[in-house]
């Protein structure tokens, strides 16, 4: 049982990984009707949006874009940047959605952003306690780990809704922008829903395992 339930945990995120970057490749070739780059698709949602104090930036790596809350910046990876295709535009639109959202004050995202340091400090020592109660058979101390592991657990949760909220944000933005075609609608909604894949399959991975962790402790203290 344990090797199956391994063997679902290491292949449900890659899984999700081949599709979104099968499908990235597959409407990264797609060139869009309005011809515009990623970065011209992000520059113009956003003024659309009155949002002319967020700045769009080229960034290194593959598929990282991502928006910066701080520095109030959209960050696009080089093909999306200057690329022209329906994935382009479909990335773009989703991360100045994430702008639009931190404008609006978007509860979840504000919620996402308070739960950041007690999930970086549960993602960080979180095993540690865990692995530390589990060999020396300290219950208290697994319970402290599984305390710590719940907060990064609720970090992964949270991240669903403000992520599907960033694509369909980044549909109707892109459609009434007239940015792409009534006949391009359904290949960018095939990129931001193979995008969002990645997050639910972290989501579905952190809570089995936290599941499992629960169930370790409860025959620990039956066992006691």
């Amino acid at each position: 049982m344990y090797l199956i339930y391994f063997a679902i945990i290491i292949l449900i995120p890659l899984w999700a990984q081949f599709r979104v970057k099968g499908t990235y490749k597959k409407y990264s070739k797609v060139t869009s009707s309005s011809h515009m780059t990623g970065a011209e698709v992000a520059r113009r949602i956003l003024d659309d949006n009155g949002l002319y104090n967020v700045g769009v930036e080229e960034t290194r790596g593959f598929l990282s874009d991502h928006y910066d809350p701080r520095s109030k910046v959209v960050r696009l990876s080089s093909q999306n940047f200057f690329g022209h295709s329906v994935a382009a535009a479909a990335i773009a639109a989703h991360e100045v959605g994430h702008a639009i959202q931190d404008a609006q004050d978007y509860a979840f995202l504000r919620f996402r952003h308070a739960l950041v340091p007690v999930a970086n400090i549960g993602s960080n020592f979180s095993w540690i306690l865990i692995m530390i109660g589990i060999f020396a058979d300290l219950s208290g101390m697994l319970l402290l780990g599984i305390l710590f592991m719940a907060a990064a657990v609720v970090f992964q949760v949270i991240t669903l809704p403000v992520e599907f909220n960033a694509s369909n944000r980044a549909m109707d933005q892109v459609v009434s922008a007239g940015i792409i075609r009534n006949d391009e609608e359904r290949e960018t909604r095939k990129v931001l829903n193979a995008a969002a894949l990645t997050y639910v399959a972290a989501a579905a991975v952190a809570v089995l395992e936290l599941v499992r962790l629960v169930l370790i402790y409860t025959g620990m203290t039956r066992d006691e």
